[in-house]
């Protein structure tokens, strides 16, 4: 894979920079707005259509998004990437921790999160995709 321009680089970094400070402000307007329109984020044994993320950011818990920087590969109009989170809950200060593993698509406003996939690292040692019991979280619509 040839090297992408670092204008397309620091245009996508940028845009993960956008999601996690949207998440960590609950402003879910310009969480929806780093995604395509046919976007998705998986997690918790689902998979959630850009019309579902409303109501799924208002049933996670508040706090802190904090990545590290993505691991971007980009060819062409389409890339690829994983990105470090912490999330700290604000009300008690507990961590999740895990990773993000994208895709992106260049559209005509620019570098946009195709999908989004969540993995949690848990204390065990496992790794998944979330508790899908989680009474708190709504069902995909779609």
């Amino acid at each position: 894979m040839a090297t992408a321009p670092t204008a397309d680089i620091i245009e996508v970094q940028q845009l993960l920079a956008r999601y996690a400070v949207a998440m960590t402000k609950n402003d879910v307007e310009a969480v929806v707005q780093v995604f395509t329109r046919d976007g998705t984020y998986s997690a918790f044994g689902d998979t959630y259509a850009l019309a579902d993320f409303p109501t799924l950011v208002a049933a996670a818990p508040k706090g802190l998004f904090m990545v590290g920087p993505a691991a971007v590969e980009l060819d062409g109009d389409s890339g690829t990437g994983e990105q470090p989170l912490c999330f700290v809950d604000q009300t008690n200060h507990d961590m999740r921790i895990g990773w993000y593993t994208d895709t992106y698509r260049r559209t005509a406003d620019g570098w946009r999160l195709a999908t989004r996939r969540m993995t949690f690292l848990r204390r065990s040692g496992a790794r998944d995709g979330g508790k899908a019991h989680d009474p708190t979280r709504p069902a995909p619509t779609t």
